[in-house]
Order: C-alpha cells, then sequence, then structure tokens
C-alpha cells in the first residue's frame, strides 16, 4: 500500500512539475525589457513588433554579402558579420542566426560570451585554435580544440569563448546560433571599456593587480570586431 501511495505522490509531483515548466516564461530575446503600464510608451516587446503577415514580402526573408570577405585591419585582427533579426527582419521569432568571422594571421575573436545562444561553429578556411570555459561550479575547466577546414566545434550557450587563427594565412568560419538575437559580450570590452567605467577599486580587488594596472587597462581603446 505504501508502493501504491509513493507512486501516486510521485506522479503527482511531475505532474505539477510539468504544469510549471509549460508555464515558464518566453527565453529573453534581449537585453532587458522593462514593463510598461501605458502600452504607448512602449518601444520594444520581448523581442521584435511583428509585421502583418499580409504585408510581408520576399526581401523580409532575404540577406546577401556574406561572400565578401571583410576587413582585419583592426587591433584584433578580426571581424564579425552577423546576419540576426537587426538585418534580417524574417528571423523574427525563428530562434536562429548566423555569423560570418574572418581572421587575419593571428588573428583572435577575443573571449566573449553569447547570453542568449548556443553556437556552432564550422571552419571554412584556415587553421583555427578555438576553447571554452565551463561556469565555477565546474571548476573553470578549459576545453580547447586545434579546428582544420571542415571541421566543426559547438561552444555552449552562456560560456566563455573564443577563436585565434594559428595559421599563415587568413581564415573564416561561419558560425549558427540558437537566438535570432544571440548578444555578445566581450569580455575586456565589458570590465575595462565600460561607459562609465567601473569603480576601479572593484577591479583592483577582483583581479588582484596594483590600481595602476587597472587604470592603464580601462585607459586602452577595446575594439569592437562586431
Amino acid at each position: 500500500m505504501k508502493g501504491v501511495h509513493f507512486l501516486i505522490s510521485t506522479l503527482a509531483i511531475l505532474a505539477f512539475a510539468t504544469f510549471l515548466a509549460s508555464a515558464y516564461d518566453p527565453s529573453p530575446l534581449q537585453d532587458f525589457c522593462v514593463a510598461l503600464k501605458d502600452i504607448k510608451d512602449g518601444v520594444f516587446v520581448n523581442g521584435k513588433f511583428c509585421k502583418d503577415p499580409k504585408l510581408a514580402n520576399v526581401n523580409d526573408f532575404f540577406f546577401s554579402g556574406l561572400q565578401n570577405p571583410r576587413n582585419t585591419q583592426n587591433p584584433v585582427g578580426s571581424n564579425v558579420t552577423a546576419v540576426n533579426v537587426d538585418n534580417l527582419a524574417g528571423l523574427n521569432t525563428l530562434g536562429i542566426s548566423l555569423a560570418r568571422i574572418d581572421f587575419a594571421p593571428n588573428g583572435l575573436n577575443p573571449p566573449h560570451t553569447h547570453p542568449r545562444a548556443t553556437e556552432i561553429l564550422v571552419v571554412l578556411e584556415g587553421t583555427l585554435y578555438v576553447g571554452f570555459v565551463t561556469s565555477n561550479g565546474d571548476g573553470n575547466r578549459l576545453f580547447t580544440k586545434v579546428l582544420y577546414k571542415g571541421d566543426v566545434f559547438v561552444f555552449p550557450i552562456g560560456l566563455i569563448h573564443f577563436q585565434l587563427n594559428v595559421g599563415h594565412v587568413n581564415a573564416v568560419a561561419f558560425a549558427g546560433l540558437s537566438s535570432q538575437n544571440p548578444g555578445v559580450i566581450t569580455i575586456a570590452n565589458a570590465v575595462f571599456g565600460s561607459k562609465p567605467p567601473i569603480n576601479p577599486d572593484v577591479l583592483t580587488k577582483a583581479f588582484q593587480v596594483d590600481n595602476k594596472v587597472v587604470d592603464y587597462l580601462q585607459k586602452q581603446f577595446w575594439y569592437d570586431n562586431n
């Protein structure tokens, strides 16, 4: 009899958990969405406002230009061409986007995260050293791999990752992302190039360095390759 009661209790808990899961809010599609009492003052919803489907046309679902290499003559030696809902309106609500990444020799796509997307990368040309770091709870383990033409690598959602061209020629990769607006947080830019700057006392203690080091880093120009 106890076994029957346990089974009934277990099924009830599973049913309740399923109800909670189905009632969960949709995943965020931008950094934040402050609620408004009066909709007339609204600018964004969680994503984008939608066009009347009857007014849609073929160009809403079309983007051209990923065949063109981008200029990589910049401090990090890379350039990202993103195709997301901001430049391909038809992606709205579809939960997917794309990017082309061009690398000069020794070019780097600096450590960054996509807060709203997993990324899958395929190398079209060149040789890339890639990697990601796990969360604190997993001990911040580093996973790295050298990729060659045709190789594929996946970066789990939200984790810090990077790509470095370790070849002697230009490299090109394409990335698919599991969000129409994955977002990008480049770690160095965010920490040392925020506007206004983070209080140096915070960074001095966080990085366990002299305040002169923090002052130097905050005065640098932090290039955005996106």
